[in-house]
């Protein structure tokens, strides 16, 4: 193999441990505050007991995915689950509206 070729995998393989490391710090917490949110909105009990069960998931929630972020081995299934789970626990909040 030539230096070129060596040169450029070796620079694809960084690019793509840098968009895994951003999805699992940046995405994987924008997905765990939502679906934090999502679980205290949800929630059929109090307001700040709802909150605290949801903070309290969102540790959990927030370690899940980054655990899985660099355990799985196909990089576009890290970036597409983490970041459409992100969006649409948003987006169901938004259209959820305020808690009543």
């Amino acid at each position: 193999m030539s230096k070129t070729t060596s040169n450029a995998l070796q620079k694809r393989a960084g690019a793509a441990l840098a968009i895994r490391c951003f999805s699992a710090l940046v995405g994987g917490y924008a997905a765990a505050a939502g679906l934090a949110s999502l679980l205290a909105r949800l929630l059929p009990i109090d307001r700040v007991e709802a909150t605290l069960w949801g903070m309290l998931a969102a540790f959990v929630f927030y370690a899940a995915l980054g655990l899985w972020a660099f355990h799985e081995p196909r990089l576009w299934r890290v970036t597409g689950i983490i970041w459409g789970i992100a969006l649409l626990s948003g987006a169901t909040l938004f259209a959820l509206g305020v808690r009543p």
